[in-house]
Order: C-alpha cells, then structure tokens, then sequence
C-alpha cells in the first residue's frame, strides 16, 4: 500500500491559495468522514474478534490445566504460542484500523472543530494535503512492529500475565503444595526437556515480550515527539 511521491503535484499544491469550503464540499467531505468511520468500525470489530479468540483460548487451556491435580500444565505453555500467532494477526489487523482511524481524526480536530468554533473552513491548507496525499497514495502509517507493541500494551499484556500466574500457580499447588525447588523441577519438566530449561524457556518468552512492549513503546514516544504538528495521521 505505498507508491512514489510526485513532485509535480507537490509544487501545484504549494501554489494553489487556500480557500472557504463551499457547501458542496462540506456535504463531500462529510460523506467521506462517514465511510472512514464505518471502515474504523469495521475493523475495530476484526480486532476485538481476535482479541476473543485469544480469550477464550486462555479460558480452554485454564480449564484443561486445572480440571483436576494430576492434569498437565502443558496446555498453558501451547496456548502461550497460540496466542503470540493470536497477537500478531491482531497487529497486521491493526494498521488496517490505523488508516481509518487516523483519517477521521484528521478530519474531526481540523475540519469539524473550527466548523463548530465559528472559524472558517479553509481548503488547501496542510491538513488538506496531508489527507489528500494519504488518500493518492494510500500506505500503512505503522510498522507490523509498532502495532504489535500497542495491542501488546494495551491488550495481549494482561492475557500473557494470567497465562504465567496460572502455569506457575500450577506448579506450586498441583498435585501437592510445593515444597522443595527440585519438585518444581520434575513437575515442569516436559517429556525428555528437564524441568529447568522449561522454567528458564517460559521466563524468557515474557521477558521477551516485556522488552519488546518497552522498545516499541519508546519507538512511538519518538514518533509522536517528532510528528506532533501532524495531527493524527500515524
């Protein structure tokens, strides 16, 4: 979803003075803020249906982990795995979202907000061509990465602290309480895996995952310091 800049039309644009919105274009401009809104809903719903499956997921293996003492807390480390699948399907569904959502929130903060200040609505000025440029050539204003990281901080964060609490919960309370270090040991251990690197593996996998919320959360802090005159696009 990305091609080339025309300087040409660049320059046009530059060129051309800025004017009031006539009546025809604000009914235009108002229809266009619809479809971005239904196209935002649209893929809000997407998202908040992998979040789901994510959800109900979590609850299956819960379930089969702690149905009775002797059940494997096998089920809590493949669902770790799936829902990692789970999250980056949410994030590529995200940037789709992002384009939507950034669109009408251009639109509302320098369109519809000096309409209802009483300030004239004036065509060809930067927040005219920023979405006029977003809308001839169309791309994603966040990485795979960054959209990752915000559905990781704001969502898949909290599923991922439920998952470690009730594998190692398990642990500590199935099929006895725990009382000695190599208990723990025997009752991670997977197959021929020593317990060990088990524990090691699954302390690893959210420390991972808590660096990369950390570095992507710095990544959009810059982004945002550096675009903070763009209103909302990205």
């Amino acid at each position: 979803m990305s091609s080339h800049d025309n300087p040409g039309d660049a320059e046009v644009a530059a060129d051309t003075p800025s004017r009031t919105c006539s009546a025809a274009e604000i009914t235009a401009i108002a229809h266009l803020y619809r479809g971005e809104i239904y196209r935002s809903t649209v893929w809000r719903t997407r998202l908040d249906s992998t979040t789901n499956w994510a959800v109900v997921t979590t609850g299956i293996a819960l379930s089969a982990t702690f149905s009775n003492a002797d059940a494997s807390p096998l089920p809590m480390v493949l669902v770790g795995l799936i829902v990692t699948i789970f999250l980056l399907l949410e994030a590529r569904r995200y940037r789709y979202f992002n384009i939507w959502r950034a669109r009408a929130r251009l639109l509302e903060t320098d369109f519809y907000t000096p309409m209802l200040r009483g300030d004239p609505v004036v065509l060809n000025t930067h927040w005219g061509k920023l979405l006029a440029r977003d809308l001839c050539q169309p791309r994603y204003h966040v990485s795979l990465a960054r959209a990752a990281g915000r559905r990781l901080r704001r969502t898949y964060a909290w599923i991922f602290l439920i998952q470690a609490l009730a594998y190692y919960g398990k642990l500590a309370i199935h099929p006895t309480p725990l009382h000695a270090a190599s208990q723990l040991w025997t009752r991670a251990a997977i197959g021929p895996i020593p317990g060990e690197i088990v524990i090691a593996a699954g302390v690893l996998f959210h420390l991972g995952w808590i660096s990369f919320g950390y570095l992507a959360l710095r990544r959009d802090q810059r982004s945002w310091r550096q675009r903070q005159s763009l209103i909302a696009i990205g």
